[in-house]
Parts: C-alpha cells; structure tokens; sequence
C-alpha cells in the first residue's frame, strides 16, 4: 500500500471527527452523538449525524456519510493522499514517504501536472509582455485593465505558433505525453501533437488551494470557440471549480457577485468588488453552487440581459437556493455589463446598483409577466397561473402571499383572487408529492436497497442479514471468533462480502476495525452506503444469537441461489438442531 495501515490507523484515532466537522458544521449534541445541517446539500432541518465512538458521520439526507478522511475528501474535493496530508498536518503527523502503489503513483502524477500547470503559468505571463505578446497586451489595455490586475490573475498570452510552449516546456524536462496529460497539448488522427493555446490570451485558473488547475483562453482573431478551456483532468474539472474563488474566498463581503465570464469577474475585483466569481465554461452546477455557499450567505446574479443570460440565471436560482444562499439577481440599466456600467457611470453608481439587487422571486415573476400581453384577458388568466405555479415553490405562506399580492397587482385583480390560485397550485403539488411518497412507501423492498444503483443487492433477505453481521462486528470485533468459518465469499452482497474481509483480515492483524479505517479501500459511493448500515441500530443484548440467525440466514439463501431445494434446506436445519439438543443434553 502506499501508506501504512497502523499510521492512518494513528492518524484516524489523533483526529477527534466531532471538532473536525465542527470547523465546518454547527452541531448539536443529543445523546451520545451529534447533528447539524450537512455541508453537502441544503437542508432546514438537521438530517446529519456524526457519531464519535464510531468515528463517522452520515447524512440522511443527501447519503454521504463515511470518517475523518472522507470528510476532507468531500469538503475539499481532494482525493485520498491529499486528504491524509491535511489530516497529518492538522494532527501534527509527518506523513510517510516510503511506500509504492497506485495511490503513491497518483500523488506523483498530480503533483507533476500541477508543476506542469505552474510552469505553463509563468511562460504565458511572460509571454505577454514579449513581441509575440503584443496584440494580447493591447487587448487587455483597451479593455482597462491595469498592470497590477494582469499580475494579480496571472494574465498571459500564448504565442501564435503550434508548438510554443511544448518546446518551451521540453527544455524543463517535460516531454509532449505530459503536456497532453495536463491538457496542454492535443493530438490529431495523424498522431501529430501541438499546443491547444495558440494567439489568446490566457486566463489561470486557480483553485481555493492556490494551484494552477487548468487555463481559459480567449482567442485574437475570428476563429472558434472565441473562448476555449482545458479539458477535464486529474487536477481540474470544471464543475467543481470557480474563476476566482481563491481571491473571492478572502472577501470581508457576506454576498458573492456571479458573472458569466473572465472579463467581468476580473473588472469587478479591479473596481474593489473582490467577491466577484465565474463559473467555468458551463452552467453553474449544484457543486459550483455548494462551494460557493461554504465561503457566503448571499448570491447576487450579474448575468447579461439577453435571452441566454436570463435563461441562465433562472437555471441558476434553484441551485443557489438549494445550497442556502440567499438569491438576489442584478439588473444592469444603461449598459451592457457591469464592466461598461462602471466605465460609465463609476465604481460608487454600481455600488447603489448593486445593493439595489432584485428579490429572485420578484426577478421570476418580471420573467413570466414578459411572456404574455397583459392587456388580453386571456393571456393575462396565462400568467396568473403561471406565477400562481411559481409561487406555490415557496416554502413560507407569509411568502406567498407577498408575492401573490405582487402578481395580482401586476395583473389588475383581487389578492384574494390570487390567494386562491396559489392555494390551488400548492393543494395540485402537494397531492402529486404525496401520490408519489405512497408509490414508494407500497414498494418496501426498494426503501432497503443501496441508493447507488451499482451496489444494488441482488437477495435482499440475505444481504440485511449481512449488514447485520457487519454492524456487530464493527461494534464489537471480538465476534469475527464467533463466525462459525463464515467467509465474504458466501455474501450475496460483493460489497458486504469485501467489507466482511477486510474487517476480518485487519482483526487478526491487530489493526482499526472502525469503518473510517477503510477509507483507501472503498470508494466514495462503496463508503456512502457502508456508513448507511453502519448508522442503524444493531442490539448486542443477544450478539451470539443474532449472529448464528444472521449466518442461517445467509447460509441458507445461499444454498438456494446455488440450486438447493427446500428440503435440503429443512434437513440442515434438523441436522444443527439436533446437534444442539445432544450438546445441551451432554452437559452436566
């Protein structure tokens, strides 16, 4: 393994998960554990539960549950040697560095594409203020921005050449493959490999760590796309990451400005608005929007005002809200973009504009009213049932019947009137969601399966059974003695099965059987749903007997999925039973 077992064994019992989640969670005791709103999903009412003689913590809510290491890995979006060393470092460990493996193999190959990243960085900015720089140096001066945001960003150019920094990066020891690795480079059919950056201007993006992940580029002439991105990588993906986040991150501001692209992010924080952000070549996503809420309480929505960016913020709204975050939406008069407002009309006129910002109730509400003529009776009963749909979305009555009011005034008739039509709407969806809650409360055997579909049990009365011998043997590994030769290999669960053997194997070893111990061996999914049947109650009043009904159990399905017949299955039960009266009877 790259790391060994007894030091994340250490590591996991010096991290205390309780203040570990707390740096990130308001949590409550009761009882003997603790609760809070999950950091992953948005939520009103506590549904995560972190339990600290087991060393895990699991949400009800949106499923992720797992230990120390899990909870890095998620919060942080590293992966799990990253996350040993935040850990190692917080607990005052010195990590180990001997060790092979595929984890160690991957840390190195991160490590080498984020100094690949590092480096492309600092040629790109170089470049900028060279002869082949030129025309991406006038670009961005015309565009006002000063020598000292260009430095801040890490502003740069790459050349108009196919193989610039490919031969740039040759002479530091990097060869084409590890270009193509970091999403420098690509290949064509014929094999041949060349820079993806050629006469742009670069944008770095950084992520809240401080690496360069990946690049924006936007293109000098008429070519396509006007603005290209890196791919995916093993350091970047786009839907996890924010333009700017790592600057905005520090912002003393309790609101975060969305943008919908490099310029206007990197504009705003020239004018002193250092909260401003941009998502990365792609609709923000609910990560983008759960990121955003881990570092600010309010969102404000600067988006353009053409179709695509209404279109945009609607899609947008939802999300930010799910997160928690406070939704506003800023309506631009008199310009384009925020960029051109303040040129016109000065930093402290965007400022009033800004805190101006529209209620994203009353924003969807203008949206719907400009589909229809409201002066046509019947396109106005359209857009009274429209927003009275709308409106029934909100969780609070004193809501709805403000902006109820707002609509029926808008639309010319009583709030009354328009009380019934949302009270209408809600009774409509209230009797859908319930029709749907019966469908799968008629269906209980799906309520006991995992939620990813991938570990779906195939014999679900054997894998409960499964999950039980797991739950007592990691509250009391003393029992794996009590297995009757039970192995993994008789589960019909694969996952219950490897857990089964991995607990069993690191007993007889004399190493951690908590689950959080196996955060190297299971994957986030595989983690998620261990920490599930971890968190039901399992009695150890009678543990033994439990365990010789739980093997039965399993034993016996197992019996039939092989092709035994009931009989067989009665003789063996016959069989133990008898054994069992000569035993008791033998006794003195």
């Amino acid at each position: 393994m790259a790391l060994p077992e007894r030091f994340l064994d250490e590591l996991i019992a010096r991290t205390d998960i309780v203040d570990l989640v707390s740096e990130s969670v308001r949590l409550t005791k009761k009882g003997n554990s603790y609760w809070g709103c999950c950091p992953f999903h948005s939520e009103k009412t506590p549904s995560f539960h972190v339990v600290p003689d087991r060393q895990i913590y699991k949400c009800f809510g949106c499923g992720k549950g797992g230990g120390a290491i899990n909870f890095v890995m998620e919060m942080e979006n590293l992966p799990f040697r990253d996350a040993v060393a935040v850990l190692a470092k917080r607990a005052g460990m010195a990590v180990p560095e001997f060790g092979g493996g595929s984890s160690a193999g991957m840390r190195e190959r991160r490590d080498k594409l984020l100094e690949i990243n590092k480096q492309a960085a600092r040629a790109f900015h170089r470049w900028l203020y060279a002869p082949e720089g030129a025309g991406g140096l006038a670009y961005l001066q015309r565009r006002g921005l000063s020598k000292a945001t260009l430095t801040n960003f890490g502003l740069g150019f790459a050349p108009d050449s196919w193989d610039a920094l490919i031969r740039e990066l040759s002479q530091q020891g990097y060869d084409k493959r590890d270009l193509l690795d970091a999403g420098l480079a690509v290949s064509n059919k014929d094999g041949r490999i060349y820079d993806r950056f050629r006469n742009r201007v670069m944008f770095p993006i950084i992520d809240v760590r401080g690496n360069v992940i990946g690049f924006g580029g936007r293109v000098m002439d008429d070519s396509t796309p006007k603005y290209l991105n890196s791919p995916d990588t093993p350091v970047y993906n786009k839907s996890r990451n924010v333009f700017a986040l790592n600057i905005a991150k520090k912002s003393k501001e309790s609101r975060v400005i969305l943008t919908e692209g490099y310029m206007d992010t990197i504009s705003l924080h020239q004018a002193g608005f250092d909260s401003a952000v941009a998502s990365l070549g792609t609709s923000l996503t609910e990560e983008h929007a759960q990121l955003l809420s881990r570092y600010f309480k309010e969102a404000v929505i600067s988006y353009d005002g053409d179709k695509a960016g209404v279109a945009a913020a609607q899609r947008a709204i939802p999300l930010l809200e799910k997160a928690g975050l406070k939704v506003k939406v800023l309506r631009v008069t008199g310009a384009k973009d925020p960029d051109e407002f303040i040129k016109a009309y000065g930093r402290d006129a965007f400022a009033r504009l800004l805190d101006k910002s529209e209620n994203q109730v009353d924003y969807r509400l203008a949206q719907i009213q400009a589909k229809y003529d409201l002066e046509d009776d019947g396109q106005r009963v359209a857009f009274l049932q429209e927003a009275a749909q709308m409106i029934s979305t909100l969780h609070s009555a004193v809501e709805r019947e403000i902006y109820g009011g707002h609509a029926a005034q808008t639309a010319g008739v009583t709030p009354e009137t328009m009380a019934q039509e949302v009270n209408r709407a809600l009774k409509s969806r209230l009797r859908k969601e319930k029709k749907q809650q019966e469908r799968r409360d008629l269906a209980p055997a799906s309520q006991l399966q995992p939620k990813n579909r991938g570990l779906r049990y195939e014999n679900i009365r054997s894998a409960r059974a499964e999950e039980g011998i797991l739950r007592l043997v990691l509250l009391d590994p003393s029992l794996l003695a009590k297995m009757e030769g039970l192995t993994g290999s008789e589960f019909s669960s694969p996952l219950l099965g490897k857990v089964f053997n991995l607990l069993r194997r690191r007993a007889e070893e004399g190493l951690s059987t908590h689950l959080a111990a196996l955060a190297e061996e299971l994957t986030g999914e595989e983690m998620d749903h261990m920490a599930q049947v971890a968190a039901q109650p399992e009695s150890m009043a009678r543990a033994e007997q439990s365990i010789r009904d739980y093997i039965s159990v399993i034993r016996g399905e197992g019996l039939l999925r092989s092709g035994g017949r009931a009989d067989d299955l009665l003789l063996a039960a016959q069989k133990k039973y008898l054994e069992k009266k000569a035993y008791m009877e033998e006794k003195p």
